[in-house]
């Protein structure tokens, strides 16, 4: 789907290139359609080399040739971002500023803005990202789908409402860690075990892969999964009555229940 719209975004992060890459990939945004703002002479030279799009140092020039407008910038570093914007009151706003919510986004922008807020994770950099996306007051069902465009770009796109947020990036947007924390361990077993480190890596992603490609593609639930998996009496159930004797399903929902919980913290007041 070609979207028809100038994209800027503000901020040349790793988030941003990997959403820039998508678009090109999939045609729906041509190069000359597409600039990009950072602070980084480096960074904006790159993106011009490299990926073929415009560059800017200037926020507010950027902004105001713009259809839409990716906040991709740091949290911290929104108020300041927003400051320096004066873009038309067509522009729509999509905004991977984690935490940051769209009522604080429309109030600190004074007006009825139109705002899209979004919370992708990692795995767009390879485009398998998970993206939630949540609507402001006054952005529309069409600027959904147009966010649902470029956060498609990189992957998987669901609508929630904004008061799911915390939920989203508890499970979705820190999720990446708790499995590159588990491989580890799995290395780090594998290696105890007498494996040499490189092969135990080898298998060990290999069958977080495999297992994460058999969930996405059979019609089995992942309880119906794990017990094709798991023989009476065998080598499966004594490594999962371990973890259950150590509460590892309990400590999963404490940690996602205190991620979200954070989530919240950081979104302060609206």
């Amino acid at each position: 789907m070609s979207l028809n719209k100038k994209v800027a975004f503000i901020g040349a992060g790793n988030m941003a290139e990997a959403l820039i890459r998508g678009l090109l990939a999939t045609s729906a945004v041509a190069p000359s359609e597409i600039v990009a703002t950072d602070i980084r002479p480096e960074r904006l030279e790159f993106f011009t080399k490299t990926l073929g799009i415009g560059a800017a140092r200037d926020n507010a020039s950027a902004a105001n040739d713009a259809e839409v407008l990716v906040l991709a910038v740091k949290p911290q570093q929104t108020s300041e971002a927003l400051a320096s914007l004066r873009p038309p009151p067509a522009v729509l706003f999509i905004s991977i500023a984690a935490g940051v919510t769209t009522s604080r986004i429309e109030r600190e922008l004074g007006g009825r803005v139109r705002v899209i807020r979004a919370m992708p994770n990692t795995p767009a950099l390879v485009g398998a990202g998970a993206t939630a996306l949540a609507r402001g007051a006054h952005a529309t069902n069409e600027d959904l789908a147009t966010a649902e465009t470029i956060l498609g770009a990189v992957g998987l796109v669901v609508r929630v409402d904004e008061t799911q947020m915390d939920a989203v990036t508890a499970l979705s947007g820190s999720g990446p860690a708790y499995v590159f924390l588990v491989v580890e361990a799995m290395i780090k077993a594998g290696v105890a075990q007498g494996l040499t480190e490189s092969l135990a890596k080898k298998l060990a992603v290999q069958t977080v892969y495999g297992a994460t490609k058999l969930l996405m593609e059979s019609p089995d639930e992942p309880q119906a999964l794990r017990r094709k998996v798991t023989s009476p009496g065998g080598t499966t159930e004594a490594a999962l009555k371990v973890m259950t004797d150590r509460k590892l399903v309990k400590t999963f929902a404490e940690a996602i229940k205190a991620a979200a919980h954070r989530s919240k913290e950081m979104s302060g007041p609206d």
